[in-house]
């Protein structure tokens, strides 16, 4: 059944959150386990629906998966199996995180070209010619990512056109069982990423550079399974954020790590924002009006990508003009036409927006087109006249545990129904 989020707008939101283990982390340790025969523990995982997908992907690769209360085990066969259908795949993209260690640790991988968020094309090129680098062979056939090392893996060093994560991932997690060495330049740096790489040290893998332009790493003969802690969700931490400064609000955000939020937290700062540190995490209060605030997306430690429709949001309400700029996928901007529904003036040429501020948006019927884009919306609707509809609230549950529940904690008119 779809649902919807109902929002009257209006409320000031004020109290504590807590932020769950990072998504885009989790999901890639869960991938990771398969680099090793045993049971591995992640703790800190969040209730998503995406946990859910991953989990029933690896027990369809013959692995033993029992999720408890924000954990999950895996225990992983002696070999596993080697394909990941389409139907899993198509749900979620970061069920190609499967195909560097599957081909590390068992010499073959079939993996569907993957689905997710409609936010523009994301190829696997680069993931591709990483893995070809080490030895592989790969291509793509019938939809499917086929690709095979039967003599094993050879470290290589190798140089990504873009820092993707995605690629950076999974050439990493192909790296740690090849043989000799292997350095990746042009690495992505996302904290994502480094938590990633923690999880494979404490499996015995042997990395260094973690966090930097530049990974070496030293391949190991095998691994070993492990208990890993996931690191807060920088993204969902930024959302709140974002959330006490549109509403002239006060939020203490428990398990943010400001550290992994520099750059929004700046221009936050620069919004009007006072923001404090606290024993585990930030408080992040606001009074009045924010001013608007341009930003261009970047990789990190640029300025996420995936937090710009809350700064798209923000500067709809914001005293002043803005221009943001989205640098890393292209079809971000679908959801600025929602937006507009709402009443918000802004202009999209390429990948700029121009984005001039009014005081108050007014309650309209919208969709989310993906994760960050149903935050986004629901946000304009804490701060929207009237009541807004935001549909097909799913899309937001893939990223945001009990989103409805939270926000109505810190005092928002929120709720979620059927949809007609």
């Amino acid at each position: 059944m779809n649902t919807r989020f109902r929002i009257v707008g209006g409320a000031r939101l004020q109290g504590e959150v807590k932020v769950s283990g990072a998504k885009n982390s989790a999901l890639k340790l869960m991938a990771a386990a398969l680099l090793a025969t045993g049971k591995t523990t992640i703790r800190n995982v969040p209730e998503i629906a995406d946990i859910a997908i991953m989990a029933e992907l690896l027990t369809r690769l013959g692995c033993t998966v029992i999720r408890g209360d924000e954990w999950v085990t895996i225990d992983v066969p002696e070999v596993p199996g080697h394909r990941a259908d389409y139907d899993l795949v198509r749900k979620m993209r970061a069920s190609i995180n499967v195909l560097g260690p599957l081909v590390a640790r068992i010499g073959q991988a079939e993996v569907a070209l993957p689905g997710g968020d409609a936010i523009g094309s994301r190829g696997l090129d680069f993931h591709i010619k990483g893995l070809e680098s080490l030895g592989a062979q790969a291509h793509n056939e019938h939809g499917y990512v086929i690709a095979s090392a039967p003599n094993g893996l050879i470290g290589a060093e190798i140089t990504l056109d873009f820092p993707s994560v995605g690629a950076t991932e999974n050439i990493l997690t192909a790296a740690v069982l090849a043989k000799g060495i292997t350095t990746i330049d042009n690495a992505a740096r996302e904290p994502d990423l480094v938590d990633l790489g923690e999880f494979l040290i404490s499996m015995g893998a042997k990395i260094e550079g973690l966090g930097t332009p530049k990974l070496i790493i030293h391949g190991v003969a095998a691994l070993h399974p492990t208990d890993h802690t996931t690191i807060a969700d920088r993204i969902v931490a930024g959302t709140w954020a974002f959330a006490a400064v549109m509403t002239s609000g006060d939020i203490t955000i428990h398990g943010a790590r400001p550290q992994d939020l520099e750059l929004p937290l700046e221009k936050l700062a620069s919004a009007g924002a006072i923001i404090t540190a606290t024993d585990d995490g930030i408080r992040v209060r606001m009074d009045g009006r924010p001013q608007s605030i341009d930003v261009s997306t970047l990789p990190y430690p640029g300025f996420p990508t995936d937090l710009q429709p809350m700064v798209i949001s923000l500067n709809a309400i914001a005293n002043g003009d803005a221009i943001v700029t989205e640098n890393v996928f292209e079809g971000r901007f679908m959801f600025v036409n929602e937006l507009i529904r709402l009443g918000a003036q802004i202009s999209v040429d390429g990948h700029h927006a121009s984005i001039r501020g009014i005081p108050q948006l007014s309650g309209a019927p919208v969709a989310a087109t993906d994760i960050r884009a149903g935050a986004g919306l629901v946000l304009a609707g804490l701060v929207s006249e009237g009541i807004t509809l935001v549909e097909d609230a799913f899309h937001v549950d893939r990223g945001y545990p009990n989103f409805v529940e939270q926000l109505q904690a810190l005092g928002a008119d929120v709720s979620r129904e059927a949809s007609e």
